[in-house]
């Protein structure tokens, strides 16, 4: 883990940014306040990419609801 002051980090905050995607970087004030920052790990798919499930429902099937959801 990396320790910068608060003024390091304001000097070289894409430099902090970089070394926060590989390692936990912490940020010191003066006050004695300790922040620290840690990258997201970044997703590879979409949250709507979901796996099919196999029915026996027919589109007609899924029509006729939505029709019949809708008429009441």
């Amino acid at each position: 883990m990396k320790v910068f002051t608060y003024s390091e980090a304001r000097q070289n905050f894409s430099k902090i940014l970089h070394i926060a995607r590989k390692e936990e970087v912490e940020i010191r004030r003066k006050d004695g306040t300790v922040f620290s920052l840690v990258s997201k790990r970044e997703k590879d798919t979409s949250p709507f990419d979901v796996p099919g499930v196999k029915t026996k429902v027919t589109t007609q099937d899924i029509l006729r609801a939505v029709r019949e959801s809708r008429a009441g």
